[in-house]
């Protein structure tokens, strides 16, 4: 049971993370095409706009 709970998890946080890697490399760039391209990178697009700005 547990296990199901950690995959929905899991799944809803790579949703969030390609959404706001999404909303951010749009807000940056303004720019769909790099918008699409950092959803797909997720996450290491979140951490790498922490890091760098």
């Amino acid at each position: 049971m547990e296990a199901i709970y950690q995959r929905e998890w899991i799944r809803n946080g790579v949703t969030f993370g390609a959404a706001l890697a999404m909303a951010i490399s749009f807000g940056v760039n303004k720019s769909v095409f790099w918008a699409i391209v950092h959803g797909l990178m997720s996450w290491v697009y979140v951490v790498y706009y922490i890091i760098f700005y």
